[in-house]
């Protein structure tokens, strides 16, 4: 019975691999076709990005950025977790932050980034705190949804047996928000490093998009590639080796 679970799983991952070696093989015959130096071939890409890698200009950047994205999600979600939570809890807060969550989901994230950083200076908490705030209303909306949805009898049944507060918010409130909390993180991640990426474009001396505005310069999009695939790559690592067993593990309880 131990190896029922283990096979929908092998034939998901198999099926992903089959995915990807798809989207190269469409790679390399779009290269084939056009024949450009504009235009360059997967293996061409990876044996750059392996030159990059070796010599350690790439995992340097490529570092870099990640702890910048780490840190910006990591605000955005503690605050607008907090705030969502009060907003789908509250009808008063709700109706108070509404028109801020509007005004804020709707501003372009360059003019974010460009205010931030002439009010703060190009300084690494600017970066952090532009991005933050660019990703803390989606964190609202979507935490705000999951909050609205919390199942009023096991409220109720928690405080019939007296549940302390920290045992209704591990028994009956994150549960609830779990999904909610994953969606939040995926759509965070595929969000916040792309913001993290224009903010280094603009204003920072390190990181891949410092390195991509130095290769657009030069019309190198072969290296252009190599980084865009290198972050890829870790986005997918990320994916599957973290946020994918976490919600196999949460979720476990459904079996």
């Amino acid at each position: 019975m131990s190896d029922t679970p283990s096979f929908p799983i092998l034939m998901q991952r198999r099926q992903s691999a089959a995915a990807l070696l798809a989207m190269v093989l469409v790679w390399q015959i779009a290269s084939s076709i056009a024949a450009d130096r504009l235009f360059p071939g997967p293996v061409q890409v990876v044996s750059v990005l392996l030159s990059e890698a070796v010599g350690g200009e790439l995992l340097y950047h490529l570092g870099i950025s990640l702890a910048r994205v780490v840190a910006s999600l990591a605000v955005a979600v503690v605050i607008g977790t907090a705030l969502g939570y009060a907003a789908g809890r509250s009808r008063r807060a709700d109706v108070w932050m509404r028109p801020w969550i509007v005004v804020l989901l709707n501003m372009p994230a360059l003019i974010t980034v460009i205010l931030i950083y002439i009010w703060l200076g190009l300084a690494e908490m600017a970066l952090v705190l532009a991005v933050a705030l660019n990703k803390i209303p989606n964190v609202v909306v979507t935490i705000r949804e999951g909050a609205g949805q919390l199942d009023k009898d096991l409220g109720e049944m928690a405080e019939l047996y007296r549940f302390s507060r920290a045992a209704m918010l591990r028994h009956v409130v994150l549960p609830q928000l779990a999904p909610f909390f994953l969606v939040t993180l995926r759509s965070g991640l595929a969000i916040t490093w792309k913001i993290v990426l224009l903010a280094e474009l603009l204003g920072r001396s390190n990181g891949v998009g410092f390195q991509l505005q130095v290769y657009f310069q030069n019309f190198d999009v072969t290296h252009i590639l190599a980084y865009a695939i290198s972050f890829g790559v870790v986005m997918l690592a990320i994916e599957y080796g973290l946020l994918v067993p976490l919600e196999r593990r949460l979720f476990a309880w459904r079996r």
